[in-house]
């Protein structure tokens, strides 16, 4: 068998956890050597990066990619989980028609830096606990505010009012930056037009350079017999990591590179990180500028493998 490494970029299924997949991905590829890079609601369908082998040296790099999402919002009331999940907490019937140009114009208000407040029903620590727990304890706890970045958000949709509900939905595609609560985003928007809501569909569309489009599900992957069967549709370890600047070494220093040496900075070079590779075009470390002594660079993380 060849080395098993790559990245497998998966179609998370709902009703599962980032933590589900990675140990039924162990079992396909019989290996212990699996992580994923940042977890994804269990109700959410979408891509979620599966690091395999080696490629498990590069995760911490994928966990700061954008992510791109399509929901769907829902205004006339808001939920214990900021989802279609949880159990109703507010209720405000949506009687007045919006425009669209009105609810375009929140969308863009929310452009930018933001200050969120995590959902309690999250995966974030507070004094040692995820705030899920004190959530299920029925325990209030002060969430610490946080600062995401929305980069994009558009309606994709029209408006649909239910008359029946007396509810407003429409949904929106948001590409933001780690850490965004998707959830959150929606419930604030509803705030923002004086009314409760909560996040009623949500699909993760891209994780950095890994798109739908070029997902395996978790039911393809079982129907494939053989292990080197389902190595076939893993991507290179480097494709993870082209969002960072790329240095190419001649053999002499590609030598020193592999003894993890310290070296001159390089002219010209402005990033604090990058991809270091040979002429052969195989990616041998990641290295930083040096944090104490001027001019020099030192490796972060080495790729390279003794074959």
């Amino acid at each position: 068998m060849s080395q098993l490494e790559g990245i497998l970029p998966l179609l998370k299924p709902a009703g599962m956890t980032s933590h589900d997949c990675v140990m039924r991905i162990r079992k396909l590829f019989k290996t212990k050597k699996v992580g994923h890079t940042g977890t994804l609601d269990p109700d959410v369908i979408g891509v979620l990066p599966i690091c395999i082998g080696k490629a498990t040296k590069v995760a911490q790099y994928m966990s700061d990619y954008s992510k791109t999402y399509v929901g769907e919002v829902t205004i006339g009331f808001s939920t214990t989980t900021e989802d279609r999940s949880g159990e109703i907490v507010e209720r405000k019937e949506v009687e007045s028609s919006w425009t669209t140009e009105e609810i375009d114009g929140v969308l863009t208000s929310f452009l930018g830096e933001i200050e969120q407040i995590p959902p309690m029903y999250s995966a974030v620590r507070v004094n040692g606990k995820r705030l899920y727990e004190y959530a299920r304890a029925n325990q209030e706890v002060e969430r610490p505010m946080r600062n995401v970045i929305i980069h994009q958000l558009e309606r994709v949709s029209a408006l649909e009012f239910n008359e029946s509900e007396k509810t407003c939905s429409f949904s929106f595609r948001v590409v933001c930056s780690k850490g965004t609560y998707v959830r959150t985003l929606a419930v604030d928007l509803g705030k923002t037009l004086g009314f409760p809501a909560h996040m009623s569909h949500l699909i993760r569309t891209a994780s950095g350079p890994f798109t739908q489009d070029v997902c395996i599900t978790l039911d393809a992957l079982e129907a494939m017999e053989t292990v080197e069967e389902r190595m076939d549709v893993l991507r290179p370890l480097d494709e993870a990591i082209f969002h960072l600047p790329k240095l190419i070494v001649n053999d002499e220093t590609e030598q020193l590179i592999k003894y993890g040496s310290v070296l001159p900075e390089e002219k010209g070079l402005d990033q604090s990180r990058f991809t270091v590779y040979n002429e052969l075009g195989e990616c041998l470390a990641i290295y930083q500028k040096h944090p104490t002594k001027t001019g020099l660079i030192k490796p972060e993380k080495m790729l390279w493998t003794d074959n």
